[in-house]
């Protein structure tokens, strides 16, 4: 069959998790994206995960790169950027997510690009946007600081806790998905209305965004919210949503009515009490029920009678029982250097035109003369590496 986006050149200049795992999503739907990285190879490459790498790259790099050809050359290069430039004619989209105006300084910036493709859709990541007060002081965009500055981080937690970030980096996931988003949506209008354009997401305006329920509430209902002590699972919800111990573990119970939990678990005495006044009460007596049995027992109570719940696992746990099902979020690629890898698929799930597996995480600068002979005849590239300006 053929892929979705079969026929989609894509120029990718990000690095990290906003922009790589956007465009994996879109190669995963057969675009044709082409890493361009630095001399040696992304940054990223040499980020420890659990402090070591595999085979010489990080897990994080090889868990949102795979479907993708690399180049590596010299942005600072007069030569290598025409080759680049020569490269885009025949690119759809051009992606990257340095600090405003880095690109364009090298004359790879969205006017450069459109000089050569006037239908250009060229896509900017970055963690402040391109030209607000936060960009202009220069400020690093990285998720653990976008999830401090926005709220996030503070609204984790039991009240009396240090501030808590999520468990993983939430605002480049979230800001990745809305860069493909922002990408699909700027292809469509260039196949209705045969126009390119800019496209612009940025870090901290997705952590505002991930926040629309809750700000909603604050800024309509005139009410600020404060964390639970008693551990209520957000800060604006009443009980019992939270994370219960039990007597072997740990139970999520989400969105119920309390009296119908108690009742359930033989708990006494919650008459008269509200589920958002008296939240910390009520989840620390529904507590005192849920340490005396084992998770299962909970489960086995509270599913059948309509309950929201489940038991609390960890990743490795989660990770164990999709081997165990051959479930196709878990897949194997043959990578040059590490040999086999294990990697998450693709969540999209399309009927008529699946997601395919197509290469493996790339080294730096595997298909370079590959994809620039593709434009450039062989005297140019031979001449492109004596100069340094490919890798």
């Amino acid at each position: 069959m053929p892929a979705a986006l079969e026929g989609i050149r894509i120029l990718d200049f990000t690095q990290m998790m906003l922009g790589p795992y956007g465009t994996q999503l879109l190669a995963d739907l057969g675009a044709d994206v082409i890493k361009v990285e630095r001399l040696g190879g992304e940054w990223e490459r040499t980020l420890e995960m659990l402090g070591d790498l595999v085979a010489g790259d990080s897990a994080a790099f090889l868990a949102m790169n795979r479907n993708k050809r690399s180049v590596t050359a010299d942005l600072k290069s007069a030569a290598a950027r025409d080759a680049i430039l020569e490269l885009g004619r025949s690119c759809d989209v051009v992606v990257e997510n340095f600090r405003p105006g880095v690109l364009s300084r090298l004359g790879l910036g969205y006017d450069d690009f459109r000089r050569v493709r006037p239908d250009i859709i060229y896509c900017s990541g970055s963690g402040w946007g391109q030209d607000t007060v936060f960009a202009k002081e220069n400020r690093p965009g990285q998720d653990l600081l976008i999830q401090a500055m926005s709220g996030l981080a503070a609204a984790g937690g039991r009240a009396g806790d240090p501030p808590t970030p999520a468990g993983t980096s939430i605002v480049d996931a979230s800001t990745a998905l809305t860069l493909s988003n922002g990408i699909l949506a700027a292809l469509v209008a260039r196949e209705r209305h045969g126009i390119g354009q800019r496209v612009e997401v940025d870090l901290y305006s997705t952590a505002i965004a991930l926040q629309c329920q809750e700000i909603s509430a604050l800024v309509n209902q005139g009410q600020d919210w404060e964390r639970s002590a008693a551990g209520i699972g957000q800060a604006w919800l009443s009980a019992p949503f939270g994370i219960y111990q039990a007597a072997d573990g740990w139970l999520a119970l989400a969105m119920a009515p309390f009296p119908k939990v108690a009742d359930l678990l033989g708990v006494d005495g919650m008459e008269g009490l509200d589920a958002w006044r008296d939240r910390d009460d009520i989840k620390q007596r529904l507590e005192g029920a849920t340490v005396q049995r084992t998770v299962a027992e909970l489960v086995g109570v509270l599913m059948p009678a309509g309950i929201w719940c489940a038991p609390v696992r960890t990743t490795a746990q989660a990770v164990e029982e999709l081997r165990e099902q051959g479930h196709d979020l878990i897949v194997e690629v043959d990578h040059p250097v590490a040999g086999r890898l294990e990697l998450i698929g693709c969540p999209i799930r399309l009927s008529e035109t699946p997601w395919q597996l197509r290469y493996a995480p790339p080294t730096a600068g595997q298909h370079t003369d590959e994809i620039f002979a593709e434009v450039l005849s062989a005297e140019e590239i031979a001449g492109l590496r004596a100069e340094g300006a490919i890798g």
